[in-house]
C-alpha cells in the first residue's frame, strides 16, 4: 500500500488527523528512564503504542535521534511502528534537498535503511534536487512550502512574478512535480492565512501542518482554512505537547489524553 493510499485509510479508520511527533529529549523524560541503556529506542516505543490509536501518522524527526548518535533506536522505533501498527504510516522529518547524486542516497537513507513510509523536502535547490524521492511512487514526498518558525518569511515571503515564493512552491509542487500522486506539502499552523492560500492552489493536495501545541497555532483556523472537502486533507502535527504531556510515572497515559484532546479539538471544528 503506497504512503498516500495508507494515510487515507488511517484518516478513516482512526477518525483522525494527528500526526504524533516524535523528537526525543532524554533531559525530559521521566526518571524512570534514567538507568536504561535504550531509553531513546523505550520512551519513543511507548509513546507510539500508547498514541497508535488516535493517529493518522507518525513523525519521528531524525535530528533528535543523530544527535544523540540513536540512528539505531530510529531505525528500530519504525520497525516497531510498523510491525506493531501496521497501517499507521511514519513520516521521516528531515527535509532533505541535495544535488541529484546525493539526493538519491538521501532517498536511500529514508526509505531503505530506516523503512520511512514518507520523507519531508526541501525544495529549494529545484526539481532534480528531490526527483531520487519523487520517483519513489509508493512513498510520500512532503515539501516544505510556508512554514511555522518566524523567520519564515525571510525568503519564503518574497515578491517573484508578482506572488510572494510559497504560493510558487505551492503551485509547482502541486502541478508540475506530483506525476505520482506522493506530494504532500507542509504548511505550518501560525499562518492560518497562507493555510487557506496554498489550500486554493492546490487543491486536494494533503498538508503537512506543524505548530499546533507549543508554538501555539490555531487549531479552529486550521481546520477552517485548510481542510479539504471531505473534511480531510491535513495531518496536523503535534510534538512536545503530546511526548511530554507528564514528567511521570504516568508519562505514557498522559500522551494518549494530550493525542485524544488534540484529535477531539480537530474533528470539533471539521
Amino acid at each position: 500500500m503506497s504512503f498516500m493510499q495508507a494515510l487515507r485509510t488511517r484518516w478513516t479508520q482512526s477518525d483522525s488527523l494527528v500526526c504524533v511527533g516524535l523528537d526525543p529529549e532524554p533531559a525530559k523524560f521521566p526518571a524512570a528512564f534514567a538507568a536504561d541503556p535504550d531509553a531513546v529506542f523505550s520512551f519513543c516505543r511507548d509513546i507510539a503504542d500508547a498514541t497508535a490509536q488516535y493517529a493518522c501518522a507518525f513523525k519521528p524527526q531524525i535530528a533528535h535521534f543523530a544527535a544523540l548518535g540513536a540512528e539505531d533506536a530510529l531505525a528500530r522505533l519504525i520497525a516497531h511502528i510498523h510491525a506493531v501498527h501496521p497501517g499507521v504510516p511514519v513520516i521521516l522529518d528531515s527535509k532533505r534537498g541535495d544535488i541529484g547524486s546525493t539526493a538519491q542516497h538521501y532517498a536511500s537513507e529514508a526509505f531503505d535503511r530506516y523503512g520511512a513510509d514518507a520523507v519531508t523536502a526541501n525544495p529549494y535547490l529545484g526539481r532534480d534536487s528531490v526527483q531520487p524521492f519523487l520517483d519513489r511512487a509508493e512513498r510520500g514526498v512532503i515539501v516544505l512550502c510556508r512554514t511555522s518558525n518566524p523567520g519564515a518569511g525571510d525568503l519564503q515571503d518574497l515578491v517573484v512574478d508578482g506572488r510572494p515564493l510559497y504560493q510558487h512552491v505551492a503551485h509547482k509542487v502541486a502541478h508540475e512535480w506530483n506525476a505520482h500522486g506522493n506530494c504532500a506539502l507542509v504548511v505550518g499552523a501560525t499562518w492560518p492565512e497562507q493555510l487557506r492560500e496554498v489550500r486554493a492552489i492546490v487543491g486536494e493536495v494533503p498538508f503537512l501542518v506543524p505548530g499546533v501545541g507549543a508554538q501555539g497555532g490555531d487549531v479552529e483556523a486550521v481546520v477552517r482554512n485548510a481542510k479539504t472537502a471531505d473534511g480531510t486533507g491535513l495531518m496536523v502535527s503535534s510534538s512536545r505537547a503530546i511526548l511530554y504531556a507528564s514528567g511521570g510515572a504516568d508519562y505514557a497515559e498522559a500522551a494518549a489524553q494530550a493525542a485524544k484532546s488534540l484529535r477531539d479539538e480537530i474533528n470539533r471544528h471539521r
